[in-house]
């Protein structure tokens, strides 16, 4: 019986376990996703998740550790130069199991495991806060609204007047000159 035995060998002897865990924590921060078994992906899990926490602290020592389970050089830096500045402020579940179904082959329950601020397309479906103007009691009337503008409107063009009258003889001059280059080119053509 297996009770109080909380690591899944995933059949396989513990080196192929480490390297399987460790390539598959690379494949996960380099690539953000992948698709795996629900079991391995679930072990996977309890290998990278306290990896990602140690990343938050940017050390000699701690980039030496995660290297240790890592074994490769790309993905601790990836890990710790764009990975943890993004999950700097997230407490813990850096990973999401996603399940998508059943295997072809074998039927194994298969899963898409995922660290979660990098999935754009549920960041880009959460809906943002809107933020809604305080309502009174009374009601404003629409000629009240409109004539706070028409001041607020006349006011913006008188400024903007006097930078436009600066930069329109620098543009005449500009004009003027572009005849006179073109001519001799012209004038080359001709011959």
């Amino acid at each position: 019986m297996r009770h109080n035995k909380a690591i899944n060998h995933l059949g396989r002897k513990s080196g192929h376990r480490k390297a399987l865990l460790a390539n598959m924590a690379t494949s996960l921060i380099l690539h953000k996703r992948i698709n795996t078994t629900v079991a391995k992906a679930k072990a996977l899990r309890m290998y990278v998740e306290p990896l990602i926490s140690k990343s938050k602290e940017d050390t000699t020592h701690s980039r030496r550790m995660v290297f240790s389970y890592l074994k490769n050089k790309y993905a601790v830096t990836e890990l710790f130069r764009v990975v943890a500045p993004k999950i700097a402020d997230r407490p813990g579940g850096y990973t999401r199991i996603l399940k998508t179904g059943f295997r072809q082959g074998d039927g194994a329950d298969m899963a898409l495991i995922e660290l979660v601020d990098f999935n754009e397309a549920a960041l880009a479906s959460t809906p943002k806060k809107e933020t809604r103007k305080s309502s009174t009691r009374r009601s404003r009337s629409k000629k009240a609204a409109a004539s706070a503008a028409e001041p607020a409107a006349s006011a913006a063009p008188a400024e903007e007047t006097p930078a436009t009258e600066t930069v329109a003889p620098a543009a005449d001059a500009q004009v003027a000159e572009a005849p006179a280059s073109e001519t001799p080119a012209e004038e080359k053509k001709a011959e």
